[in-house]
């Protein structure tokens, strides 16, 4: 038996998930009651395919900028060391219907744009490393499956 490790996706067994999927990892709650709702959104089957790192960096910049724009309390969305999704934290938002449909207008706005917002040296840490069209390609993949993105395991 494999020891229960503190982060929970490395409990998650990675070969029994079929990506594209949108996953509640866990719900923190703080001393005042506020409760920050934490979502695995995988693009990308683990151990099998992952984005590139111009393209993911670029979605990560627009879907940082948009998601707000279709959901109220986003503290963040950052991406996985492993380039297969994304993490996205909430607060005081328990609706997985709305996480989705916020997702999907956020997807949508990068099949949208003509730029990548802050793609410069002084708003970026790697200005050099972006490609709108390979966050086209991703968000063009994603939404694809939109449909079984409540599915998390293969049956």
């Amino acid at each position: 038996m494999t020891k229960k490790m503190n982060v929970e996706s490395f409990n998650l067994d990675h070969t029994k998930v079929k990506a594209p999927y949108v996953r509640l990892v866990g719900v923190t709650t703080g001393q005042n009651g506020d409760k920050v709702y934490k979502y695995d959104i995988r693009f990308c089957q683990p151990n099998k395919d992952h984005m590139d790192m111009a393209g993911l960096h670029s979605i990560e910049h627009l879907m940082a900028e948009n998601i707000r724009n279709h959901m109220d309390n986003v503290l963040d969305i950052s991406p996985m060391g492993c380039q297969t999704g994304f993490y996205l934290a909430i607060l005081n938002n328990d609706s997985f219907e709305d996480v989705v449909e916020a997702l999907e207008k956020t997807l949508q706005d990068v099949l949208e744009a003509t730029e990548v917002p802050a793609c410069n040296e002084v708003q970026c840490g790697w200005a050099a490393n972006h490609s709108l069209e390979g966050a086209k390609d991703i968000a063009k993949n994603m939404l694809a499956g939109k449909d079984e993105w409540h599915i998390v395991f293969a049956e």
